[in-house]
């Protein structure tokens, strides 16, 4: 295109590297490009727990009103943090290809893992999913962007903290001991990079989804599918993976009460060309299951701290 794309992202060293990948892949596709940074509310509002500030988009607020009002071209964000609405006049162009979705403890030691313990972490799926499995451990809020909660998890002398794998990887900040925490079911979408751009501005929707992945695309989809059936608009532990190999998607997704002892699951497999409506399946097996009371149930919860 004709124009220099102007690149927004928030400032921190995670997001900057996602959008200096961007830039490259456009720039080696022959755009010239800019990056535009900015600081998100999300970033700035560290006092209290996410659940508490009861924003939706609080990671990508900042941006939406920057392309809405003409001061970039394209946003990039982490795709777990987009709510599963757009704004308005906003639109998807393109999700890079996945990099693993896994969650890792980051760890002083062990040995608490047998007994008592404190982790920290600044979501409620990471929370619900570690008292199901560790209902004598304490569970800290932790806040902030990836380099300022490792340094929160030192300095505090937690057990351990909670991280997304991609993201510690990204940034080279993953250390050797991390332990993968296999069983715990990731973020809708976590893991992937998305695009957005305005839905006029159809020069630059077609030079960015150029960078689509289409099995990232279909996989995180169905994952946001399920989550928006499921949420109704209210903050809960879902989680959800969808994984296609063999020419098969195969979905598990779970709700879990706040305090981890309640867990409501779905699994699914179908063809990759049968993937349409699979994520709302699977949000209405688990509401037929008892998650209509237990969403209930957590949106009081929720409310009742806000």
């Amino acid at each position: 295109m004709s124009k220099v794309i102007r690149i927004g992202t928030r400032d921190s060293e995670l997001a900057l590297w996602q959008a200096t990948t961007v830039q490259n892949k456009l720039e080696a596709l022959g755009h010239a490009t800019t990056l535009v940074p900015v600081k998100s509310d999300g970033d700035l509002m560290l006092d209290k727990p996410l659940y508490e500030l009861g924003i939706t988009g609080i990671f990508t607020k900042t941006l939406d009103v920057a392309l809405l009002k003409g001061q970039i071209d394209i946003a990039v964000h982490s795709m777990k943090d987009v709510p599963t609405a757009l704004p308005k006049g906003i639109v998807q162009t393109a999700v890079l290809e996945r990099a693993e979705a896994t969650d890792v403890l980051v760890h002083l030691g062990t040995d608490f893992l047998e007994g008592e313990g404190t982790v920290a972490t600044g979501s409620l799926r990471r929370r619900a999913q570690w008292l199901h499995k560790y209902p004598n451990h304490d569970v800290v809020d932790l806040r902030g962007n990836v380099n300022t909660r490792l340094i929160k998890l030192i300095e505090n002398g937690w057990n351990g903290g909670i991280f997304a794998k991609a993201g510690l990887q990204r940034i080279k900040l993953l250390p050797k001991d991390a332990i993968e925490l296999d069983w715990m079911i990731p973020a809708p979408a976590q893991g992937a990079m998305v695009l957005v751009a305005l839905e006029s501005n159809q020069e630059v929707i077609f030079a960015s989804s150029a960078l689509n992945d289409d099995n990232t695309a279909i996989a995180t989809s169905v994952e946001r599918e399920f989550l928006r059936k499921l949420e109704g608009g209210c903050t809960a532990p879902i989680g959800a993976i969808a994984k296609i190999s063999d020419g098969h998607l195969h979905f598990e997704g779970a709700l879990f009460s706040l305090d981890g002892q309640k867990k409501i699951e779905t699994k699914k497999e179908v063809p990759v060309s049968e993937f349409q409506g699979i994520g709302e399946q699977c949000a209405n097996d688990v509401l037929n299951n008892g998650g209509v009371e237990l969403m209930e149930k957590i949106k009081n919860e929720i409310s009742s701290v806000n």
